[in-house]
């Protein structure tokens, strides 16, 4: 006897329906934060050059990158919001993460190549304008800071985490430029502007891998991080009827969106309506537990239900 039940409303799986409500703002604040990116991308190539400054020039190439990671995870946000098909069961949501994982490799090839930039000009410091890059780096912690509070009013998918970390870390770096900027007006002291190459890069260079893991671990089909499976399992194992609790999986589909099955033991008495208690039971408890998609298999104590966990 097998018998399963998801996390449904009467009889029909709102599981995409639920991935609506928290994407759509995500990919509107994607927009802005895209205009928002290029626009003052251009502005930094040309002030960059003005300037002579290797920091402006490297944050012009790093946001030229965003720039474009941005806009492929606009594209990928949009597509995952498909509903499923017969190709993909669960939907598009992978797509998600997907952009979130090349975002971040953006990020990485762009920090190599900030750093390869600013040693020389560390070991050979050359004169900059710096009263020219304190404007550019006002205009830098507007126009990312603007992004942030833009992007961060909505989603916490793993691909809205990967382009807020490209616009936040923009934004922290521009902090740096500005007072950096201010301390070569008065001093001169040109060597500053590598430096705070090297700074930035660092740190983008040691989130971006951080997100890299992220994704590679649910793409690897890794427990989500809020799904704690023992505690699911000395729940479920108190419910009235229990016998025995095996083969519980968990993963998530784009780091917010977490899915599960379990197989429960029964005794072979358990009347129907029982059994309906019991599943209701059982998807309550994985509901409470950070489980969006829940698929709950019944079996009666004397039944091998062909897995070699049985």
């Amino acid at each position: 006897m097998h018998s399963h039940e998801q996390h449904n409303c009467g009889g029909q799986d709102h599981s995409h329906d639920a991935g609506h409500v928290h994407i759509h703002p995500v990919t509107g604040n994607l927009k802005v934060a895209f205009a928002l990116n290029l626009s003052f991308t251009i502005i930094e190539i040309i002030g960059g050059f003005f300037t002579n400054s290797v920091a402006i020039l490297s944050d012009a190439v790093h946001d030229l990158g965003d720039s474009i990671a941005i806009g492929a995870s606009l594209w990928m946000e949009k597509y995952s919001q498909k509903g499923r098909s017969t190709s993909f069961s669960y939907g598009y949501k992978r797509f998600s993460p997907l952009a979130a994982f090349i975002s971040s490799l953006i990020l990485v090839i762009g920090s190599v190549f900030i750093i390869s930039s600013a040693i020389p000009r560390l070991a050979d410091p050359q004169p900059v304008h710096a009263n020219g890059m304190i404007w550019l780096a006002v205009l830098g912690v507007f126009f990312n800071g603007l992004a942030v509070l833009k992007l961060g009013r909505s989603g916490n998918s793993l691909n809205q985490k990967a382009v807020m970390l490209h616009l936040l870390e923009d934004a922290l770096g521009w902090i740096a430029v500005l007072a950096g900027s201010v301390i070569m007006y008065y001093t001169e002291w040109y060597w500053i502007d590598p430096l705070l190459s090297l700074a930035i890069a660092a740190l983008i260079l040691y989130n971006a891998i951080r997100n890299l893991i992220a994704t590679l671990k649910l793409f690897m089909q890794s427990v989500p991080a809020g799904v704690d499976q023992e505690r699911i399992i000395g729940q479920l194992s108190v419910l009235g009827g229990i016998k025995a609790v095996h083969d519980l999986h968990a993963w998530s589909l784009d780091g917010s969106y977490n899915v599960a099955s379990v197989h429960l033991v029964i005794d072979e008495v358990t009347t129907a309506e029982d059994q309906k208690k019991l599943r209701h039971d059982a998807v309550h408890v994985l509901q409470h537990n950070n489980v969006h998609h829940a698929t709950v298999q019944l079996e009666y104590e004397n039944e091998h239900c062909g897995l070699q966990e049985c």
